[in-house]
């Protein structure tokens, strides 16, 4: 039987599901482990902890999650003292199903709980469960390991006070509450500090943001003002809460980049209301105006659900045609997925699966289309690219992001991953931009 020695430190293997909240605060795990003394490995057959930070916005997630801890016991099999542990918006939604489901976890941790982790894994109770909701845990003190990339995701603000019908969220990661706006540039100004050229500010709800008289617009200011920033990005914010004091930080600040992700979910009036959306799509509408003036030629983005309960044939339609009028340069669509604990959960699911997948098709198919054309009309253009790192193909190309956050493939010229690099747009696909270096 293999075992360590006792002077070695304890290896963890850290896995990542769904949105880049999750992604945030497996780096902010990684950072409370990493001063615990743990050290991290990508090989979980070497690992003495293994997690698995998940995701509980739609169930297919929940059983792809449960699906992957089975794979995984097998290592717990083999060595007794592994410890296998579930983390996230999964562990807070399902408290009360996995002991059942999964009675080998030795470790159910749910998001305002990170900060105890190495005391909860080196107790000798079993199993360690922490699923409590803390109105003031902001981890606004702890610095994330952001690992390697250009890239470093902050999460601003945590929970959601909205309450969307659909939406698990204020259920898993409890109420809004930002992190005050010094700690918020201590952060920007430690991860600049660890090679970081490009941050991403986070919140479920991340333009709710408020905290010491500072509203969202204000914190962009702020992060802009530091030294070695060369861009900022945020998601996902919500219509409601767009202010003229973030569009102000959108059109005048040269590091806040001109793109804005701006979900939509529904054109029909009668479905945002049962969705509990807070907007009418007459207000998106002209939002979405207004944003374009201020800001020619930001790319926005969207998320749209098809198939919500009640939602009708001739609704569908409005969101339909609504897309041929946004244009949205790319959209994350889905089909409604019921979730215990909302309220839409107990609405009669009027619309079949075939439905909903017939109305999904249909908008991903002409998004596919309006997305392959708006990067066509891109051709010629001179942008600026912030490497990442090689690209897949073609051999020799590198792949960054430009300021409109278009994924970007061009022949290699040396530049290391966060240089910026003046490219002319050849040609594109529905996904990617292919150019040339100037």
């Amino acid at each position: 039987m293999f075992e360590r020695p006792e002077s070695a430190p304890r290896k963890v293997f850290l896995e990542t599901y769904g949105c880049q909240m999750n992604v945030a605060d497996s780096q902010l795990v990684g950072g409370v482990l990493q001063r615990g003394g743990y050290v991290r490995t990508e090989d979980p057959a070497d690992a003495d902890v293994l997690l698995l930070n998940t995701c509980a916005i739609r169930e297919r997630a929940e059983e792809r999650v449960l699906g992957r801890l089975g794979e995984l016991l097998q290592f717990k099999h083999a060595r007794p003292s592994v410890q296998l542990g579930l983390l996230g918006c999964m562990a807070t939604h399902m408290r009360e199903q996995l002991l059942d489901r999964a009675p080998y976890l030795d470790l159910i941790v749910g998001p305002d709980g990170y900060r105890d982790l190495p005391i909860l894994l080196d107790e000798g109770v079993d199993p360690r469960v922490d699923v409590r909701l803390d109105r003031d845990e902001t981890y606004a003190d702890l610095i994330p390991d952001h690992g390697p990339g250009p890239r470093a995701w902050l999460t601003v603000m945590r929970g959601c006070d909205k309450f969307c019908t659909f939406c698990v969220v204020p259920f898993t990661r409890g109420r809004e509450r930002s992190l005050p706006p010094d700690a918020v540039v201590a952060q920007v100004e430690a991860a600049v500090a660890a090679g970081k050229r490009e941050v991403v500010f986070l919140g479920q709800t991340v333009n709710a943001y408020g905290s010491d008289g500072a509203d969202f617009g204000d914190l962009l200011r702020r992060a802009a003002a530091v030294d070695g920033l060369e861009r900022i990005r945020f998601t996902s914010p919500h219509p409601s809460e767009v202010s003229d004091s973030m569009i102000a930080a959108l059109a005048d600040e040269p590091k806040v980049m001109p793109y804005l992700h701006l979900p939509l979910q529904s054109a029909s009036n009668p479905v945002l209301e049962a969705m509990a959306r807070d907007y009418t799509i007459e207000q998106y509408r002209e939002l979405l105006a207004r944003v374009r003036e201020r800001v020619p030629g930001i790319a926005v983005s969207t998320d749209i659900i098809v198939g919500f309960p009640g939602e009708t044939e001739a609704q569908f339609a409005q969101t339909a045609e609504f897309l041929e009028e946004a244009r949205y340069d790319f959209a994350y669509q889905f089909k409604y997925s019921p979730r215990e604990g909302t309220r839409a959960h107990k609405m009669p699911d009027t619309v079949s699966e075939e439905d909903k997948g017939r109305r999904l098709e249909q908008l991903i198919a002409r998004q596919e289309e309006i997305s392959f054309e708006k990067n066509q009309e891109q051709i010629g253009r001179e942008v600026e690219v912030m490497v990442e790192g090689p690209a897949r193909r073609p051999p020799g190309h590198v792949v960054g992001k430009s300021q409109s956050f278009k994924t970007t493939i061009f022949r290699d010229t040396g530049a290391a991953p966060g240089e910026l690099v003046r490219v002319r747009v050849d040609g594109g696909s529905g996904h990617t931009l292919q150019a040339s270096p100037l």
